[in-house]
């Protein structure tokens, strides 16, 4: 007897369980890494684009997808790494960045300007406190706890909070 095998959707609802490592209020799906997922009587393959090159977090990850995958008894599991295109913040959608928001973090403004090169000097634009939603803030750090993220402070509610850089 042949067994029904998982569809694309019926795949990317399991791997929507897998929660991002560094921001666990987002699912690997909702941060967009999650580029495709196909299962065949051989296995499943599931193809990612890590954050950036080098994210720590990407083995934790791949850890996950096999382990949430073995568990509804799919696999064997064949993890695809693919760089281009590049993973963009642009691919994380209106849900998610709400929960970036109300899990403090503010979310990523658009990355994606029209400007085929990177300019030397940007001008950082204040960023909306996840808190109090005032932009009377000012940027402490460029870098956060994670290289994806800044430091930012909140001069009216008086907090700190990260940022998740559009990249």
């Amino acid at each position: 007897m042949k067994r029904t095998l998982p569809s694309r959707e019926e795949l990317f609802a399991v791997l929507d369980t897998v929660m991002d490592p560094e921001v666990p209020v987002i699912s690997i799906v909702e941060l967009g890494i999650v580029r495709d997922a196909e299962a065949s009587d051989a296995g499943v393959v599931v193809t990612i684009t890590p954050t950036y090159s080098g994210c720590p977090a990407m083995h934790e990850i791949e850890l996950d997808v096999r382990r949430v995958l073995e568990e509804q008894g799919i696999g064997p599991v064949e993890m695809r790494t693919v760089y281009s295109p590049a993973w963009t913040t642009d691919w994380i959608g209106p849900e998610a960045r709400e929960k970036l928001e109300a899990y403090g973090i503010a979310p990523p403004g658009r990355a994606d300007d029209g400007a085929e090169l990177v300019p030397l000097r940007r001008r950082v634009a204040a960023v909306r406190c996840p808190y109090c939603k005032s932009h009377n803030t000012e940027r402490k750090s460029a870098f956060g706890s994670t290289a994806c993220k800044a430091i930012w402070f909140c001069k009216s509610c008086r907090q700190p909070f990260e940022e998740f850089k559009a990249i």
